[in-house]
């Protein structure tokens, strides 16, 4: 990994290349983002990079927040993110990263936190296939039916795929085509859908998956 920021999600327009052809985008308002911390071998026993995003207002910054940012004199960030670099050497604690420093062309992956759907059953939540629709099959058509225990081994195995909460997990998509870049205004244009909803905190990084 070269390159990281972190931003947040705006929504999904569409923008035409240079033959005339609609492109699908997510815009992601990246940065600016200021390293607040380097994580080193000699004291840490790896390297890395914390880098904040994301303004807050004084009257909502706690102690431990605010003095954790004031010991090398940096504004107070919302969001907190560590990145393990291949080279941490090029950044130093209170440089800014803006989305310059992709480029048009670049492949990426975006992490972030996908919808929430509340309560949902097998159907919707694993994608299971329906009991039959017919005459006889009863009001249960969407029922999970047997979930295989029997004498042997008289419970249900753990992890077994059933009704539950759906959505809020951490999710990544890869290899996504970094579009268009506006620095002036900090946004990115990334060539089809990125998990979580408007507003929502998403990490962009080089594409471990180089096709």
């Amino acid at each position: 990994m070269q390159k990281c920021i972190v931003g947040k999600k705006i929504g999904m327009t569409q923008i035409f290349d240079e033959n005339g052809k609609v492109v699908p985008v997510t815009v992601v308002e990246a940065g600016p983002c200021v390293v607040v911390q380097k994580k080193t071998s000699e004291n840490d026993g790896y390297e890395a990079v914390q880098i904040g995003f994301g303004d807050m207002p004084d009257k909502n910054v706690t102690k431990p927040r605010k003095g954790y940012f004031a010991k090398n004199d940096l504004p107070v960030k919302r969001h907190i993110r560590e990145f393990r670099l291949d080279d941490c050497s090029a950044l130093s604690v209170g440089d800014v990263i803006k989305p310059d420093a992709f480029e048009v062309g670049d492949r990426v992956d975006v992490c972030g936190t996908s919808k929430g759907k509340g309560y949902a059953g097998t159907v919707k939540r694993h994608n299971f296939g329906k009991q039959r629709a017919t005459h006889g099959g009863g009001p249960v058509h969407r029922h999970v039916g047997s979930i295989g225990a029997c004498s042997t081994p008289s419970r249900v195995m753990k992890g077994k795929k059933m009704a539950g909460h759906m959505g809020v997990e951490r999710v990544t998509v890869q290899n996504l085509n970094v579009v268009k870049i506006d620095v002036e205004n900090n946004l990115i244009a990334l060539k089809g859908a990125v998990p979580g909803p408007k507003g929502g905190i998403v990490y962009i990084t080089d594409s471990v998956k180089r096709a």
